[in-house]
């Protein structure tokens, strides 16, 4: 892989992750919207070496120590290979002359990944189903990886002046 390739992905996965965590601020700030707490991203994260992958309820589920850290690490890092998706498949070239459309369809894409691998395994079942509100719950992750797909775009637009 290009030296160039994975510096870009991991600008372009930083820049749009934090777009993502400014759109949960401004969700939280303006409008009292929980965000999602990372701790238990990195609880259950933290699990996976005694073999366990799934909860039931992940809050219940034993701490982890540095799961803080764990969390809200994986949560970039996640973001960091999501974008070099993007690059793989539009290519440097999207990199030299960022377009929306490419940007949008990854971000939104994205949400396959809580919708049916975290929230499962965190014990929210599959797409939120056993929220207590799970359309709201579904339109709020599909609202913030669109966000995420946004900062893909506008972290390109910066860093393709460079």
């Amino acid at each position: 892989m290009e030296p160039d390739f994975i510096l870009r992905a991991i600008a372009l996965g930083i820049g749009a992750t934090l777009v993502m965590d400014l759109w949960a601020l401004f969700l939280k700030v303006c409008f009292k919207i929980p965000s999602l707490n990372y701790s238990m991203v990195g609880r259950w994260i933290g699990h996976f070496p005694k073999g366990q992958f799934t909860h039931a309820n992940i809050g219940k589920a034993e701490p982890v120590a540095g799961e803080t850290l764990l969390g809200w690490t994986a949560h970039y890092a996640i973001g960091i290979c999501f974008a070099a998706v993007l690059l793989w498949g539009w290519g440097l070239e999207w990199a030299a002359s960022p377009t929306l459309l490419p940007a949008l369809i990854v971000g939104v894409l994205t949400v396959v990944a809580p919708f049916f691998l975290m929230q499962p395994g965190m014990g929210a079942g599959v797409a939120a189903s056993k929220t207590p509100q799970p359309n709201t719950a579904r339109l709020r992750s599909l609202l913030a990886h669109t966000s995420y797909g946004v900062g893909l775009y506008l972290t390109g637009i910066i860093l393709s002046v460079y």
